[in-house]
């Protein structure tokens, strides 16, 4: 029985393998015709890559024994036939969990030592040494065995108060918060830190990741998990029980962890089974489940159409029996509508975005080079007509005259060293200031403000300066990139003039996204540095962690923008050092053409052909390219799901036009494509034709 997100996954992922298809085919036709620069390859891998691995992360988010697990289980995994997740009374997750699926990895469960705390490694660091964790394998296909592995997550450990409050467990200022302290005087804490599954399901394949987080305490203790996964998460699902509604602690998480707008958040009441009352009427029963979710809405300040009431247990049981009447019955399939139509458009717009931006660009550079090299051309096959009943010592002239051009053009060169000169030195001194060395600098100056202050006096404002000023970066770089552009511009303008070079400077990437990304940080780590969480930060090793995982949120974002600015620079060069390749190209075709007809009487009706097969050939190439771009972007604009109803519009010279399934003749798609920017004009057929 497939959910309704199941349904819409799926549909994704088949749409985004359609769009991959199309932008494979039209990058292979553009590789083959020598038409792609190392920029416009980049484009097209980073386009497929995230084409291929886009991710939409869930995140569910409780206190102990709220049912997350259940729920992950009737949602995403009933068609195992049984618990994925351990959720049986007694085996609570006690760790953070995030389920994916990585291909080149095999099936395992990977368990991080809660220990690992204790050394000051973020988890974005530890990710990448496989030596600190411990790894089990998984059998698929064995769902007994699979069960038992999984149950690893539930193991806990008994420790000191001196351990646990080193691990972040235990705060003599807040002794409410704190685990029960036995007779030993020892404490129980989560045997791990974190737990990774890599796990073959159709859809962790699909892109799905879910993540399983548990508890106040454990999240607090995490500084990843409220810095790093929560925020990124496109989705947070925050459960609470039907029959207690919003308690203190599940308040204490929604204001200190999902209170920021920023975040997609739903919130469900689980359990509604056990408000079943025989001494009550169903309408009854229906009215305290309603009365709970407006309750809940109140306190949470959370629209009503965002709280769901559901049994996931009754879910669960209803799809492993096929039972649809006792899935409905559960409540969960509005839950189910809401998350897939809220948060699939959304991924699909994106996508969508992504797609046609590289797919015009891509077509606006060929274009440009197509349309150099049939000016090229076209020079030749007026040069090569003009020479009808010449005598030989024209030939020579001409021959003279194109050596003359080419050590003319030649000139150019120096001006081009010239040119990338400045142009280097100016992005060495953008990119500079999106280095690590200033984030280090940077966050070293907010430790060096915040340090020895008695509860974290000043924090704050000190953290909000940090951000003003990487902003203030950000926005430099931006106006250094928009100088380089000036210059290009003007550069470029010049050597068009003088060289008959087609160099276009394309818009410089903006850099409002990364700018969102820190305001996005500024808004959720803000809060640990005021006075409910300076706690915290007092904490041996926490302290430490937080500025290793600020700083490594802040460099991916410094290092994404620092990308961006240098492909849109080698772009920019990239057309420069094609087009002088062209240009000598065509140097080289029309002396070996005025040389061939020199040295072989006949010669020059064959040579004045073989120019205008080439011709004929780069107009059938505009043509395909138009029309494999087209396909491309239709099949982006198309709706998940779709994308077997296009028919792709026919490549000049592959076959008949394209028809439906009932064999009418169908329309194509060229119509879709965005307007390239203008292009130098290439002489028509009548001009070529007009005599010398």
């Amino acid at each position: 029985m497939k959910t309704v997100i199941a349904s819409h996954l799926d549909a994704l992922a088949g749409w985004r393998a359609a769009v991959d298809r199309r932008v494979q085919q039209l990058a292979a036709l553009l590789s083959g015709s020598d038409l792609l620069d190392e920029a416009a390859s980049a484009q097209i891998t980073a386009l497929r890559e995230r084409l291929a691995s886009d991710k939409l992360v869930l995140a569910f988010v409780a206190e102990f024994s709220r049912g997350k697990s259940e729920l992950i289980n009737a949602i995403f995994f009933a068609d195992a036939g049984r618990r994925v997740l351990p959720a049986t009374p007694g085996r609570t997750t006690m760790c953070p969990v995030e389920l994916r699926h990585e291909p080149d990895e095999p099936p395992r469960l990977s368990l991080l030592p809660i220990e690992t705390r204790l050394r000051g490694y973020s988890l974005a660091e530890l990710r990448g040494r496989p030596d600190s964790w411990q790894h089990v394998p998984l059998e698929p296909r064995n769902p007994q065995a699979l069960t038992q592995a999984l149950s690893a997550v539930t193991r806990t450990q008994r420790v000191s108060v001196e351990q646990a409050t080193a691990l972040g467990f235990w705060n003599a200022e807040q002794p409410e918060d704190n685990p029960p302290q036995g007779a030993d005087d020892l404490v129980e804490v989560p045997a791990w830190r974190h737990a990774l599954i890599n796990y073959p399901h159709p859809l962790l394949e699909a892109g799905l990741v879910v993540i399983d987080t548990p508890g106040l305490n454990a999240i607090g203790a995490e500084p990843e998990l409220t810095l790093g996964l929560l925020p990124t998460a496109h989705a947070v699902v925050f459960v609470l029980a039907a029959d207690t509604g919003v308690t203190r602690t599940d308040l204490a998480i929604w204001r200190e962890h999902l209170g920021g707008a920023s975040l997609e958040r739903f919130v469900v009441l689980n359990k509604i089974d056990t408000l079943v009352d025989p001494l009550a009427t169903a309408e009854e029963v229906a009215e305290q489940i309603e009365h709970q979710r407006l309750v809940t809405s109140n306190t949470l300040q959370i629209p009503l159409t965002r709280v769901f009431a559901l049994s996931a247990r009754d879910a669960l049981s209803a799809r492993v029996g096929h039972d649809a009447a006792a899935v409905t019955a559960s409540r969960i399939p509005p839950l189910e509508r809401a998350l897939a139509q809220e948060l699939m458009p959304r991924r699909h717009e994106l996508l969508v975005q992504a797609a046609v931006t590289v797919v015009t660009q891509l077509l606006a550079g060929a274009l440009h080079r197509l349309t150099d090299r049939r000016r090229h051309t076209a020079e030749q096959l007026i040069e090569l007509r003009g020479l009808r009943g010449k005598s030989s010592g024209k030939l020579a002239r001409m021959l003279d005259r194109v050596e003359a051009e080419a050590a003319e053009f030649e000139r150019c060169t120096a001006r081009l060293a010239a040119l990338r000169s400045v142009q280097m030195r100016q992005l060495r001194e953008m990119t500079s200031r999106l280095s690590n060395d200033t984030l280090r600098r940077e966050v070293a100056l907010l430790q060096g403000q915040t340090s020895g202050r008695p509860f974290n006096i000043g924090g704050k404002a000190a953290f909000g300066e940090l951000l003003a000023r990487l902003r203030a970066v950000l926005a430099a770089a931006e106006r250094q990139a928009d100088e380089m552009r000036q210059m290009l511009d003007a550069s470029f303008t010049q050597l068009n003039t003088e060289f008959g070079f087609a160099l276009v400077v394309g818009p410089v990437p903006g850099l409002d996204t990364y700018k969102r990304e820190l305001s996005l940080i500024e808004d959720n780590y803000s809060r640990y540095f005021g006075f409910h969480q300076a706690w915290r930060m007092a904490q041996p090793g926490f302290a430490e962690q937080f500025r290793r995982m600020l700083l490594s949120k802040l460099r991916v974002i410094f290092e994404n923008a620092a990308a961006e600015l240098e492909l849109w620079s080698k772009a920019s060069s990239g057309q420069i050092e094609m087009q002088l390749r062209e240009r000598r190209r065509g140097f080289a075709r029309r002396r070996e053409s005025l040389e061939r007809v020199q040295s072989a009487a006949g010669e020059l009706e064959l040579r004045i052909a073989e120019v205008q097969g080439q011709e004929d050939h780069l107009v059938q190439l505009i043509s395909r390219i138009e029309v494999l771009a087209a396909n491309a972007v239709s099949a982006a604009r198309c709706a998940p799901g779709e994308e077997d109803l296009l028919v792709d519009a026919v490549v000049p010279g592959s076959g008949s036009a394209p028809s439906g399934s009932d064999g009418r003749a169908l329309p194509t798609l060229t119509s879709t494509l965005p307007a390239a920017p203008a292009m130098p004009a290439a002489p028509s057929p009548a001009q070529l034709d007009a005599p010398a």
